[in-house]
């Protein structure tokens, strides 16, 4: 049995629910909307056991020998508006999925991610250290609230773009002669300042042993947001040659993430740099632009993952 957790909204997860359901795989979907209904019991002995129930079915979860999951914030969903805090209803919630969480990561079960391998993507820097161990080139990076060391950075590199510290998804934005007043901003806040690399972007997912790569073109300085900068992008398939696809294996086995979005930029020298690392990459973006099987590849290691327990 494959347990998806997540929303049925959420693209990745319903495009491999359908390439597990073209395989004839057992699926259970569990709904996050319905995480005021849903009750998990759990028992910890040599290994972790215990039931899941939703309004809908029962699982044992000894069954599940392959979970996907992509949750979002419990407390921003649907099911918990107009929800007071202080109730039992909301913390029952948060119970529930903090004691889910903790079977995904105890669980001998397949887990695509689990999340203490997802958590190196809470820092930026730190992941960067990561990438850089796995054999790859890193923008020189400085994190700080000094304004002036700010000042200093941008005028050795001349060309600097800056973004979030953290795991939160962030637009990546080119210093610009605007900046120059609003420096003193980050003194309130840690910021990520990054030597700018002129170059081809590329997407690798990395989804067991299968590679895909994903050649994209854009003005765009953050081709994800390219309405913001009246930019167009172009996507493409694209082999990724061997020594750096290489690297992307090493570096997805070192972060201990079975599915991984890595984000690199080629140099016209041939200089090949990774900017981060995507624990739970929204790959049906690539995939609909490309045709990429993405998700027949994900369902195809989740059944693999069945099989073999």
């Amino acid at each position: 049995m494959v347990l998806l957790w997540g929303l049925t909204s959420d693209g990745p997860l319903a495009q491999v629910q359908a390439a597990l359901a073209r395989m004839g795989t057992p699926v259970a979907f569990l709904d996050q909307q319905d995480v005021r209904q849903s009750e998990v019991e759990l028992r910890l002995d040599d290994d972790v056991r215990g039931t899941l129930k939703t309004p809908g079915w029962t699982l044992d979860l000894e069954s599940v020998s392959a979970v996907y999951l992509r949750p979002y914030d419990t407390c921003r969903l649907l099911a918990m508006q107009g929800v007071n805090t202080g109730s039992s209803s909301y913390h029952r919630a948060l119970a529930f999925e903090g004691a889910l969480t903790c079977w995904v990561e105890m669980t001998r079960a397949l887990a695509v991610n689990r999340p203490s391998a997802m958590a190196s993507n809470n820092s930026k820097p730190y992941q960067l250290q990561l990438i850089r161990a796995a054999g790859f080139d890193v923008p020189d990076t400085l994190v700080t609230t000094d304004p002036g060391a700010v000042m200093e950075f941008w005028n050795q590199h001349r060309d600097v773009i800056y973004k979030s510290v953290s795991g939160i998804r962030s637009i990546v934005t080119k210093l610009g002669a605007e900046h120059r007043e609003r420096l003193r901003d980050v003194c309130a806040c840690p910021t990520q300042f990054q030597q700018y690399i002129e170059g081809t972007d590329y997407r690798v997912h990395v989804v067991g042993e299968d590679l895909l790569g994903c050649e994209i073109h854009s003005a765009a300085h953050d081709y994800r947001y390219p309405q913001r900068q009246a930019a167009d992008v172009q996507l493409k398939s694209c082999e990724i040659p061997g020594e750096v696809a290489e690297r992307c294996r090493r570096l997805a086995a070192s972060l201990a993430l079975p599915v991984v979005g890595i984000d690199l930029r080629r140099t016209a020298s041939g200089c090949w740099y990774c900017f981060e690392a995507n624990p739970s990459p929204g790959f049906s973006f690539y995939e609909e632009a490309t045709g990429q099987p993405i998700a027949a590849a994900l369902a195809r290691l989740l059944a693999r993952g069945a099989r073999l327990s």
